[in-house]
């Protein structure tokens, strides 16, 4: 299907209310340029429809942005005060993106949310850095080695989408081959098509079966690590825990690799990067955390009581989508945010949301341990890597929730395989 140009009338045009249709092409092909428009027309906190016609805000503004994720009392991410649980069909498909009430890390709030986090942060932590970069090396040269020696590839089929989910495989004791099959799950679960429940009971069955193994045979591994934790949990809970943990783990990770990579074949400014600048590939997974973050708008929060937000009043129990690729790029803290400080690793972005909620610090340090290692392999492998087709060609994946790439074809020149993973 061929998107319409930026600027088209196929963007989401609002209703005679005001609200914003959740969707369409534009927020895959040029959603800086909506969000200007959103911001323009609605203020900080935007009236939106969901498709099936469910309402929610999404908050663009960075201030207002900080003012939800710091107030976990006010804004918690606690599914069960949703108001509109009695117009939710059981199988809509952005019901695994938004939530049921469910005893997970993701969907607890309060005392039973620091519960899941003081037994998943420490198993996390507990992975050593130097054998997570060796096998992230390790299996970056196997997604190569089944690729170099032709001098053309799809990055993101071929390697961003399998590397992650290959290593978190492997931290969290799955053989490694059922990755794909893994992979495949979430990636229907993310994308909120038809078959996205389908997608989300694969990928349960996967965890269910996983824990099975772990319970009965303990390893070095973040599942058998969860399970020695004193705090004992349901194993509802485990699966629910692991899930979290790898969905969030899998695209947004995928989609950070792929878009900085991308970034350095198109933007002259990263060109260092490709002849072994290694300070050029930090400064671009930067610069993708500030402008493309790969989790653009994330569910989500629900009022606890009625409150004023930006220029809305929010209602008791209406659902808040975090706009965290709008809030980065925000123009009323742009502006005292240099541009070298977002090339330079400047880290007020809200790629990893922020507060009580925000992704755990020991997975922000794995998600960049996998995708810094993925590309600098890359680029010490195929060093003439280039795109195989004009840029503006590119594709991005058609959801206003993840901000990644349907394809990067590139072409090299062919080298031999290296062999093998130890």
């Amino acid at each position: 299907m061929t998107s319409p140009a930026p600027g088209s009338s196929a963007c989401p045009v609002p209703h005679d209310s005001g609200v914003v249709p959740l969707s369409g092409p534009r927020f895959h092909t040029d959603p800086h340029s909506l969000y200007r428009e959103m911001r323009r027309d609605h203020g900080p906190v935007v009236a939106v429809e969901l498709p099936g016609n469910v309402p929610a805000w999404l908050v663009i503004g960075y201030r207002e942005m900080h003012q939800v994720t710091s107030s976990p009392e006010l804004f918690p991410r606690d599914v069960s005060l949703w108001n509109q649980w009695g117009n939710i069909p059981p199988d809509w498909p952005l019901l695994p993106m938004v939530g049921q009430p469910m005893p997970s890390i993701y969907f607890t709030a309060g005392a039973e949310h620091l519960r899941h986090v003081a037994m998943v942060e420490p198993a996390l932590e507990a992975a050593d850095p130097f054998e997570l970069r060796r096998v992230c090396e390790s299996l970056a040269d196997r997604l190569i080695d089944s690729f170099c020696g032709r001098g053309t590839a799809d990055l993101v089929a071929e390697f961003a989408e399998p590397l992650p989910v290959l290593v978190l495989a492997w931290l969290l004791g799955f053989p490694d081959a059922e990755g794909p099959e893994l992979a495949r799950a979430m990636k229907i679960m993310a994308d909120g098509g038809a078959d996205a429940q389908a997608g989300y009971m694969a990928f349960m069955g996967h965890m269910q079966n996983l824990l099975a193994r772990k319970q009965a045979v303990p390893g070095d591994d973040l599942v058998s690590r969860m399970l020695a934790h004193p705090d004992q949990f349901t194993d509802t809970e485990y699966v629910l825990d692991l899930m979290a943990i790898t969905a969030a783990g899998h695209l947004p990770t995928s989609d950070w690799l792929v878009n900085s990579v991308r970034l350095m074949l198109t933007d002259d400014r990263f060109a260092a990067a490709l002849g072994g600048g290694r300070r050029s590939v930090g400064q671009a997974m930067n610069e993708v955390l500030w402008e493309e973050a790969p989790s653009s708008i994330l569910a989500g929060r629900w009022a606890a009581r009625d409150t004023p937000l930006g220029d809305k009043l929010i209602r008791a129990g209406d659902l808040l989508l975090l706009g965290l690729a709008a809030a980065n790029t925000d123009p009323h803290v742009r502006q005292h945010v240099s541009d070298s400080a977002v090339h330079n690793g400047n880290s007020a972005h809200f790629a990893f949301s922020h507060g009580e909620y925000r992704c755990p610090f020991p997975a922000q340090q794995i998600a960049e341990t996998i995708a810094r290692t993925g590309i600098e392999v890359l680029l010490d492998r195929l060093p003439d890597i280039d795109l195989a087709v004009p840029a503006q060609n590119l594709v991005r994946r058609p959801s206003p929730f993840l901000r990644g790439m349907t394809s990067l074809p590139v072409v090299f020149t062919p080298v031999r395989a290296v062999g093998g993973f130890s």
